[in-house]
């Protein structure tokens, strides 16, 4: 026999869950689950209900009950509860009554949508101002405001675009120790932040210092997070966010929630939402905060920042890409698809297959586990169209296919597709845009 809950009484608070040493108690769809293999009957959870929703077994109030032992357990007398258990828990159902009606203080309310914005080595990371078009419409559902989060060195600058790009209010730690990105200090800087404003929601690209970041943000704060997400949304009954990402390799978008804690984390790769509209002359209100820490308070340094000069380290601010897949057969087909990338001035890309084949490197890959794009014109050459390397390429403006299978999924998302050999498609478009774009034609 295990400890008995009343449905409908229960109210999802988790009081029970947390008091048992048994770790027997669980909360699925906000109602208590007692676990038969680990409840042992110690009453702890009893006593702590302030709804009065958990019993113990035929145990009157005020009387010891000898329990039964199962073969080979060892015989056990339940000790009595209290007498006064039942005032107990009426005692604690009003004072949660009353907790709940009672006004909300400062401490106790999350507020807001944050974006963080990432500048780092004087450049601002597009899928910032992305974010912040689609903080707006979160921040407007449920009706609070939009925030920028600012945290480096000389940074006024990047104040005045984030009201451009639509933040209402920006919060800024402007200091020396924050001029390189390095993971402890931003921490730091964005941890007190948000201890001291609470926001509801927080959103960070899922770019190289997202994905390093945010992790360590969301462990200092004791919260979840969702990475790589695709797609936001409020849920409109509890008034949570909606994260949804790709999961089981790309097969399935699976939509988390974080429902206990604040704030919710989430990071959005980068041209997955649209480009909000800038509006020049735009202002807010500018929170500035101290930062409290030297450079002697943090182990790493930045020795040197050594740039890179490859056009692959752009792939997801390319306005043209000409990508491939293991339909061009061999890496020696490159220098075809090259020729073409370098008469339209696009840059080289591929898929998980042309990278693993040592045809491109890591970071010309589009897809799941490589770079999220969105540029104007896609070109996909040999490329069959899994759903890992559609979620990477699908937003893009137009996208032509070139495959010789008619059935290939990239047909089913390209606005024009060309059935039939690459071979000979791939070097007749090179020479028919050589012409075109010689005589000054651009249609």
């Amino acid at each position: 026999m295990t400890v008995l809950v009343d449905k409908a009484k229960c109210i999802g608070c988790g009081a029970c869950v947390a008091e048992c040493p048994l770790e027997a108690l669980s909360l699925v769809d906000d109602l208590a689950v007692v676990d038969p293999n680990k409840c042992d009957n110690l009453g702890k959870c009893v006593i702590i209900c302030p709804t009065n929703a958990l019993s113990l077994p035929d145990l009157p109030v005020g009387s010891k009950t000898e329990q039964k032992p199962e073969a080979g357990a060892a015989f056990k007398v339940q000790e009595p509860l209290p007498e006064n258990i039942k005032d107990y828990a009426a005692d604690k159902e009003k004072n949660a009554a009353a907790a709940k009606a009672a006004p909300q203080t400062a401490e106790d309310t999350w507020s807001g949508v944050w974006i963080i914005i990432e500048y780092n080595n004087g450049k601002i990371a597009p899928v910032s101002w992305e974010l912040l078009g689609e903080g707006r419409k979160l921040a407007d559902t449920l009706g609070c405001g939009l925030c920028g989060v600012i945290t480096g060195c000389d940074v006024n600058n990047v104040i005045d675009e984030a009201f451009c790009y639509g933040a209402e209010k920006v919060y800024v730690i402007d200091d020396p120790v924050l001029k390189d990105f390095r993971t402890e200090p931003y921490t730091e800087a964005i941890c007190s932040l948000v201890t001291k404003y609470r926001p509801e929601i927080i959103l960070m690209g899922a770019t190289s210092m997202g994905r390093d970041v945010f992790p360590a943000v969301a462990s200092k704060l004791k919260t979840g997070l969702t990475a790589d997400c695709t797609v936001l949304g409020i849920d409109p009954e509890k008034k949570i966010l909606q994260q949804t990402r790709p999961a089981f390799g790309g097969n399935i978008m699976a939509t988390i929630l974080c429902k206990n804690k604040r704030p919710q984390m989430a990071t959005v790769r980068p041209r997955v939402m649209a480009m909000p509209e800038r509006v020049e002359g735009r202002t807010g209100e500018i929170i500035r905060e101290g930062f409290g820490f030297t450079e002697e308070d943090f182990f790493t340094k930045v020795i040197d920042f050594i740039p890179s000069d490859a056009k692959s380290a752009f792939l997801d601010k390319a306005e043209i890409i000409v990508s491939v897949g293991l339909g061009l057969a061999a890496k020696r087909n490159l220098e075809m698809v090259q020729e073409l990338a370098d008469v339209l001035g696009a840059t080289m890309a591929g898929t998980r297959g042309a990278v693993e084949a040592g045809w491109l490197s890591h970071d010309q890959q589009v897809g799941q586990s490589g770079v999220t794009v969105r540029p104007k014109v896609y070109i996909a050459i040999g490329i069959s169209g899994a759903i890992q390397h559609l979620v990477g390429m699908e937003t893009s403006d137009f996208i032509i296919a070139i495959n010789n299978d008619p059935e290939a999924a990239i047909l089913k998302v390209a606005n024009f597709g060309i059935v039939g050999d690459l071979f000979q498609i791939v070097p007749a478009l090179t020479e028919e845009f050589k012409k075109r774009l010689q005589h000054g034609v651009e249609d």
